[in-house]
């Protein structure tokens, strides 16, 4: 039974990772987590004062951090509920759902989620604080973007600049230089940055 533990574990563990940026620790966590809750569930076993006991431990344990984004809280109740049928005896049924959950999560990847993480990007701008941010970069944003959404601005320099943060979607094959260039031009060649969406650190 535990052997089917770790192999289903490491199932979810990889199509996490081909389908997911993400940390080492976290795919760790993901092979290992169904295994800790099938151990779990056989030391209940049906005891109510062990549950009662093991539900008042759980509750003392907090995340150093929380997952970042909704694929990863997918993939931990995922492995739980691999972890809670193995330990009931549900072995086939764990088998089933896992490999059903395993080809439904590539196949959407594949086809919808794969294309729009290639194209977002985080952006940004300083300008200086004279400068009308609304809709200074619109038409640069309509020839070079699919959607430019502000996400966060701020002062800085002594309050002489204005940072400003965009989460952008790029049109396929533009020549990104060009994108930086025309903005450069516009903010008097002041700082432009264009980066991937960070990870994050996930540990549990």
């Amino acid at each position: 039974m535990y052997s089917s533990c770790f192999f289903l574990g490491g199932v979810i563990s990889f199509t996490h990772k081909i389908t997911t940026k993400t940390t080492h620790n976290f795919l760790l966590t993901l092979a290992i987590l169904p295994v800790l809750v099938q151990i779990v569930i056989l030391l209940i076993n049906g005891n109510l004062g062990t549950s009662v006991a093991v539900a008042g431990a759980f509750s003392l344990v907090r995340f150093r951090s929380l997952p970042r984004n909704s694929k990863e809280i997918i993939s931990v109740f995922w492995a739980m509920a691999v972890g809670l049928a193995l330990g009931m005896g549900y072995i086939a049924y764990a088998v089933v759902f896992t490999i059903i959950i395993a080809v439904i999560i590539i196949i959407i990847n594949k086809l919808v989620i794969s294309n729009e993480e290639i194209s977002r990007r985080k952006l940004k701008i300083v300008i200086p604080e004279n400068m009308d941010y609304d809709d200074i970069f619109k038409d640069i944003f309509e020839k070079y973007t699919n959607k430019a959404e502000i996400n966060k601005v701020k002062t800085t320099n002594m309050g002489s600049m204005y940072e400003l943060s965009y989460y952008v979607e790029l049109k396929k094959n533009i020549n990104q230089k060009s994108f930086l260039d025309e903005i450069r031009c516009r903010n008097g060649n002041l700082l432009v940055m264009l980066e991937r969406e960070e990870i994050g650190e996930v540990e549990l």
